[in-house]
This record gives C-alpha cells, sequence and structure tokens, in this order.
C-alpha cells in the first residue's frame, strides 16, 4: 500500500476491520495470478491489538486449498470513500481527490477443521450481524445444521503486519472547515468521511 507519512494512521486498523467487515482476501492462483475472495471476516484482538482474523468459504471455493498450499495472504477492508472537489478550497489551482480509509493485513492462513470450530465461528459472525438468529441457529434440525457445516471451510488468518490509511487531507487545514461542511450534507459515505474528520479532530 502506498502511505505517506500524514495518512499513516495504523491506531484507527481495529475500528475500521470492525466497522467494515466485509473484505476482499487477496491470494494467488495455481499459475501465479491473484486470486480475490470477497467475504465478512471476524477481527479478534488482544491487548487492543488486532491479531487474527476469521472467516469462511464454500467447500467448492479453490481458496481453501490455495489457502493451505500458499497460507500467506493479503485482507484488504475497505471503510468510507468519497470524491472531494477542489472546491473546498480558496486557492483555485487546485486538482480533485479521492478520500479514503483502509485497512490491509498481511496474513498467515490455518485451516479449522470439525462441527465444533466451524459452529463457534459461524455463532460470533451471526453475534456481530444479527444477534437475534442465535436463537433460529439453535432450533433447526441437526442433519440440517451438520449439512451446512459440511458445507463450508473455516478459517483463521494471524495477522503479520498492518497498514492502515486514513486520507482526509490532514496537510491541508486550510480547506477542513468547507471540507466537512460538504461532506456533512452529502450521501451516506461522505456523512461517515465527516465524522472520521470530527474523530480526527480536523474541524
Amino acid at each position: 500500500m502506498y502511505l505517506p507519512q500524514q495518512f499513516d494512521k495504523p491506531e484507527h486498523a481495529c475500528a475500521i476491520m470492525h466497522g467494515h467487515p466485509f473484505a476482499s482476501l487477496i491470494t494467488t492462483d495455481d499459475t501465479g495470478f491473484p486470486f480475490v475472495t470477497h467475504l465478512p471476516l471476524k477481527l479478534e484482538e488482544e491487548g487492543g491489538q488486532a491479531v487474527r482474523l476469521l472467516g469462511h468459504c464454500a467447500r467448492g471455493n479453490p481458496l481453501a486449498r490455495y489457502l493451505t498450499e500458499r497460507p500467506e495472504a493479503l485482507a484488504s477492508f475497505m471503510g468510507p470513500q468519497a470524491y472531494m472537489s477542489p472546491r473546498v478550497y480558496a486557492d483555485k489551482q487546485r486538482v480533485p481527490t479521492w478520500t479514503y480509509l483502509a485497512v490491509q493485513a498481511r496474513v498467515q492462513a490455518r485451516l479449522l477443521e470439525g462441527e465444533e470450530a466451524k459452529d463457534a465461528l459461524l455463532k460470533q459472525l451471526i453475534s456481530d450481524h444479527e444477534p437475534a438468529y442465535a436463537a433460529q441457529w439453535r432450533t433447526l434440525p441437526e442433519d440440517y445444521t451438520v449439512k451446512m457445516l459440511a458445507a463450508i471451510q473455516a478459517f483463521e488468518l494471524n495477522i503479520v503486519s498492518l497498514q492502515c490509511a486514513v486520507k482526509l487531507n490532514q496537510h491541508r487545514p486550510e480547506a477542513h472547515a468547507a471540507m466537512h461542511a460538504a461532506y456533512a450534507q452529502g450521501n451516506e459515505q461522505e456523512q461517515a468521511l465527516a465524522g472520521w474528520m470530527s474523530k480526527l479532530g480536523l474541524v
């Protein structure tokens, strides 16, 4: 990831990954070409630090084999992002840009086997995204849940290194007020960026 110093904000990586868990997991196929899988990943922390990601894919997805044969991979998370007009500057000699929040994690994969491990992973994802569904999952017939668990491959991704980009034009403070005002009146993505500007104390 290209990461200029002013946008390097590793302290916000966990918040971005928790808030935007639908990630791109990048491995390589048998020819060495990038193979991208889009899926939700569950972040686990220890002492406030990101240590591993948990996920699963369909049993028929070649991802599981790729992770076994080539366990090093890259998980990419995209937070809010939006266009920024040069109109926020008083100086007219400016160009448009794009603001965004993004995290990349270099990981080492390990497959998780057995119904118990898969069930525990699914319950964590349910707890994150629809806690009310947990009761329904527990009441499903065992023959159905066993079949569903057999159809997936669970895995954990141990985080080796992490990069976090928070690009909100921190180096252009003269435009922050106008930029925040424009984003605060915009779409959902832009409003989220306005919130991050406030969180970072840029306005």
